[in-house]
Protein backbone atom coordinates (compact mmCIF):
# COMPACT_ATOMS: atom_id res chain seq x y z
CA UNK A 1 0.00 0.00 0.00
CA UNK A 2 1.73 3.38 -1.12
CA UNK A 3 1.06 6.03 0.71
CA UNK A 4 1.32 9.62 -1.13
CA UNK A 5 1.33 13.43 0.35
CA UNK A 6 -1.91 14.95 -0.29
CA UNK A 7 -0.72 18.45 0.73
CA UNK A 8 1.71 20.00 3.50
CA UNK A 9 0.82 22.49 6.22
CA UNK A 10 2.97 25.18 8.29
CA UNK A 11 0.64 24.13 11.24
CA UNK A 12 -1.71 21.78 12.30
CA UNK A 13 -4.95 23.55 12.67
CA UNK A 14 -5.27 22.93 9.30
CA UNK A 15 -4.20 19.92 8.99
CA UNK A 16 -6.67 18.50 11.31
CA UNK A 17 -9.55 20.14 10.05
CA UNK A 18 -8.65 18.38 6.06
CA UNK A 19 -7.81 15.36 7.83
CA UNK A 20 -11.29 15.01 9.66
CA UNK A 21 -13.14 16.12 6.01
CA UNK A 22 -11.29 12.90 4.37
CA UNK A 23 -11.76 10.38 7.28
CA UNK A 24 -15.70 11.56 7.38
CA UNK A 25 -15.86 10.40 4.09
CA UNK A 26 -14.21 7.04 4.01
CA UNK A 27 -10.36 7.72 3.24
CA UNK A 28 -7.77 6.26 5.77
CA UNK A 29 -5.22 9.45 5.81
CA UNK A 30 -2.48 10.21 8.82
CA UNK A 31 -0.36 13.38 8.87
CA UNK A 32 3.34 12.60 8.92
CA UNK A 33 5.60 15.11 10.93
CA UNK A 34 2.83 17.20 12.86
CA UNK A 35 4.78 16.44 16.11
CA UNK A 36 7.93 17.68 15.08
CA UNK A 37 6.61 20.80 13.96
CA UNK A 38 4.25 21.29 16.16
CA UNK A 39 7.06 21.07 19.03
CA UNK A 40 9.58 23.37 17.20
CA UNK A 41 7.79 25.15 14.48
CA UNK A 42 10.74 26.49 13.23
CA UNK A 43 12.15 23.46 11.44
CA UNK A 44 8.63 23.23 9.24
CA UNK A 45 10.66 24.57 6.23
CA UNK A 46 13.25 22.51 6.48
CA UNK A 47 11.51 18.95 6.90
CA UNK A 48 8.11 20.11 4.22
CA UNK A 49 6.03 21.07 7.11
CA UNK A 50 3.20 18.68 8.33
CA UNK A 51 2.51 16.26 5.52
CA UNK A 52 -1.45 14.76 5.30
CA UNK A 53 -0.49 11.16 3.59
CA UNK A 54 -3.19 9.56 1.69
CA UNK A 55 -3.30 6.07 -0.23
CA UNK A 56 -2.51 7.16 -3.99
CA UNK A 57 -5.44 4.99 -5.36
CA UNK A 58 -7.75 7.49 -3.16
CA UNK A 59 -5.83 10.78 -4.93
CA UNK A 60 -9.18 11.72 -7.20
CA UNK A 61 -11.36 11.32 -4.58
CA UNK A 62 -9.40 13.34 -2.24
CA UNK A 63 -8.80 15.84 -4.53
CA UNK A 64 -12.38 16.26 -5.32
CA UNK A 65 -13.16 16.98 -1.29
CA UNK A 66 -10.47 18.96 -0.80
CA UNK A 67 -11.54 21.34 -3.96
CA UNK A 68 -15.35 21.03 -2.01
CA UNK A 69 -13.65 22.27 1.33
CA UNK A 70 -11.80 25.22 -0.80
CA UNK A 71 -14.97 26.11 -1.97
CA UNK A 72 -16.91 26.30 0.86
CA UNK A 73 -14.45 28.25 2.48
CA UNK A 74 -14.38 31.03 0.03
CA UNK A 75 -18.34 31.75 -0.34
Amino acid sequence: MNFIVLKSFDNYIGAHMLKGRLEGAGIICWLKDEHSVTIDPIISNSIGGIKLMIKEKDLEFALEIMQGTENDSQG
